[in-house]
């Protein structure tokens, strides 16, 4: 079951931090907010990136480019968090198997 879970927790990262790398790339070249996969990309990562807005700069190249320290940070923040999760997981696993449960 924990094998399970961890492989959950991995998933959930993997795609957070997917499209948070999506964002990034979209953000630092300048992607029109009109097309709506842009749209769909900002929409779906502004909730994740909440706990961190405001905490760093955001400056904006001329042409509309801009260099996200925010996603940089909600990308590290989300894969520490999931590193956390599995170890936890692996430890509480490693634990059960010590004292025979499985």
């Amino acid at each position: 079951m924990f094998r399970l879970l961890r492989d959950l927790a991995s998933f959930i990262v993997g795609l957070i931090e997917i499209l948070l790398v999506f964002r990034f790339g979209l953000k630092l070249l300048g992607a029109q907010t009109s097309a709506p996969f842009v749209k769909w990309i900002y929409d779906t990562t502004s909730p994740l990136l909440q706990p961190f807005l405001f905490a760093f700069p955001t400056p904006s190249i001329q042409g509309g480019f801009t260099l996200e320290f925010t996603t940089l940070f909600g990308m590290f923040a989300y894969a520490f968090v999931g590193y956390i999760i599995q170890e936890l997981l692996e430890i509480i696993d490693s634990r059960g198997h010590r004292s025979g449960k499985h």
